[in-house]
């Protein structure tokens, strides 16, 4: 029997989209006011979803204590109160777009779960716009 459990949090970060092989003109008419040369910021909502086996012995599937110390220390200490674009090294060379921060979140969790857990990452930008990424390439 496979059960999936689920932390949420959150962050808070500012970030640019933007493209620079693009000129200003094309980044504006794709990107529009997330284009801003001076950055905007969002309240992230995070859920983490762990899927596997009951332990018998525990009955957990993952210690939920455990997952949340590994979420504030992976994910929300990491990007909490900074510049996607400026501070952190994935968006040196990638575009902070909510699908692509989703799929940093999940390469920074995954190794610390148990490969024969699944792992869904399920981040909302704003409280109507929301990604979901489960590993798939």
């Amino acid at each position: 029997m496979r059960v999936t459990v689920n932390r949420k949090a959150h962050f808070n970060a500012a970030h640019r989209l933007h493209l620079s092989d693009w000129d200003d003109e094309k980044n504006q008419e794709v990107f529009g006011r997330c284009n801003n040369p001076f950055y905007h910021g969002h309240n992230y909502e995070l859920t983490v979803s762990v899927t596997g086996k009951i332990d018998p012995s525990t009955g957990f599937v993952v210690d939920m204590k455990w997952l949340a110390d590994l979420i504030t220390e992976k994910v929300e200490d990491y990007l909490d109160h900074k510049n996607l674009n400026e501070q952190i090294k994935e968006f040196e060379s990638l575009n902070p777009t909510a699908e692509n921060i989703a799929v940093v979140i999940w390469k920074r969790l995954r190794p610390f779960i148990n490969a024969e857990n699944g792992l869904k990452i399920t981040l909302y930008e704003t409280p109507r716009n929301f990604v979901e990424f489960s590993g798939e390439e």
